[in-house]
């Protein structure tokens, strides 16, 4: 056994998991990692202390250091030869009219390949660009298809919350999400008010679906037939939390009662 620990690779690529390989560091550390073409760079974003069971070939390599201030140099030159590659690359793919929308571009830490992250709708054919790209830069060129999920990971911002996005800030990995969650809880089916920045359902959905989807195990649903006070009636809405629901008697008559299940029918 030795200790694992999870490092985000570079700024924009995955989690993976690395031999800690007796190097001392802590969670938020910048390491540089040796993988099997070369040597990376990320940041630490597990628990140091832990010891796993790994096995060796589900690991992506194994730390070598604790990042220097040299190597903190090299990965800040390293960004801003990234912008120079990324204008580069924009330029080529509007002469040669590729539906593609470039997004970021990242050096690996070693500088043996830089990789450009990029949405498009379907496949693209980029074998001539990557060729031509290969030619400007002489390192090995990666393109690489990521989602909308995965741009607003990249790009950053602010969400309605007023806070940064979760996916950028602190989430590991994306949460599988459905139209049910918001359902579950009660909530508008309104896309722009369950939507994120990225269109998508928004990843905080899935944060209360549990406890929601438990609480609401008993309770009516709306349209369900209910009496309150020997009247019976209909319910319009549910609060889920505070078991309140909203009950129409009908003739007008709206009442709002804490659910008591041997009301129902």
């Amino acid at each position: 056994m030795g200790r694992v620990i999870q490092v985000q690779i570079g700024t924009y690529r995955n989690i993976e998991a690395f031999d800690l390989n007796n190097i001392e560091c802590n969670r938020d550390d910048v390491v540089i990692m040796e993988v099997d073409r070369g040597y990376e760079y990320g940041k630490v974003v597990s628990d140091v202390k832990g010891v796993c069971e790994t096995k060796a070939e589900n690991l992506s390599g194994k730390v070598v250091r604790k990042a220097t201030d040299g190597d903190l140099k090299q990965i800040e030159n390293n960004a801003m030869k990234a912008k120079d590659a990324f204008q580069a690359c924009l330029r080529k793919i509007n002469e040669r009219k590729i539906d593609m929308q470039l997004i970021k571009a990242e050096y690996t830490f070693d500088n043996s390949k830089i990789i450009f992250f990029f949405l498009a709708e379907g496949r693209v054919d980029f074998r001539n660009l990557v060729k031509e790209l290969a030619r400007i830069f002489r390192v090995r060129i990666e393109l690489k298809q990521i989602g909308v999920r995965d741009k607003a990971k990249i790009v950053s911002g602010y969400g309605v919350c007023g806070r940064e996005l979760c996916c950028s800030s602190y989430m590991k990995d994306f949460h599988p999400l459905s139209i049910k969650m918001a359902k579950e809880q009660g909530l508008p089916l309104n896309p722009s008010r369950i939507s994120g920045v990225c269109g998508r359902i928004k990843c905080c959905m899935a944060y209360e679906f549990e406890v929601y989807k438990e609480f609401a195990r008993n309770l009516p649903r709306v349209g369900d037939k209910f009496t309150v006070d020997n009247e019976k009636g209909r319910v319009i809405d549910v609060n889920i939390l505070k078991r309140i629901l909203t009950v129409d008697l009908g003739e007008g008559k709206i009442v709002r009662t804490v659910y008591d299940k041997a009301n129902v029918g």
